[in-house]
């Protein structure tokens, strides 16, 4: 019979896109009164990799990822996923989202991201949220997975995880 152990905190991220890279910066300060200090932002990427996005926000996508100084229990992430779609919703223009907001977290050894779309490889949180491991940590890198979405299979965002992975070890005494 195995132990059950506490659980330890993780690092709340998010990826935004936008058309707007304005919009950046008002979204960032709606998401530090709720979840506290931004500890990182990576520079404004353009966002080329799918035109998912592009019938609803526009061209010319623009990606920022963001972390924050306080850690949170994971189980938290099925809410942060319905309030990001609520600032979604509040940044709306004529019923059409102006900005993506996904949240997910990090730890030493993954990334999950929160969805609203159940998949092969998507679990269950709670309130309509699903969680999917997008990639993991092993031989000083970032690992991609089959179902990796291809922006996030590049060198690019590998670094930029790589960066707030280790702030993250940082806070926990690694």
């Amino acid at each position: 019979m195995g132990l059950v152990r506490k659980v330890s905190p993780v690092k709340l991220i998010m990826g935004m896109i936008s058309n707007n890279g304005s919009l950046f910066e008002n979204v960032e300060k709606m998401l530090e009164r709720k979840y506290d200090k931004i500890d990182f932002k990576s520079n404004i990427i353009d966002f080329n990799f799918t035109d998912y996005y592009t019938q609803e926000m526009g061209e010319r996508l623009l990606r920022r990822f963001i972390s924050f100084k306080k850690l949170i229990h994971p189980k938290e992430l099925s809410g942060i996923k319905l309030h990001t779609n609520i600032l979604e919703k509040k940044n709306a223009i004529n019923s059409k989202r102006s900005i993506n907001i996904d949240p997910g977290y990090l730890n030493e050894g993954k990334l999950i991201l929160a969805s609203t779309k159940d998949n092969l490889q998507r679990f269950y949180l709670s309130q309509g949220i699903y969680a999917e491991i997008t990639l993991y940590y092993k031989d000083d890198n970032f690992q991609n997975f089959l179902w990796t979405y291809p922006d996030y299979r590049t060198q690019e965002y590998n670094d930029i995880f790589k960066q707030i992975r280790e702030l993250f070890r940082k806070q926990i005494g690694r």
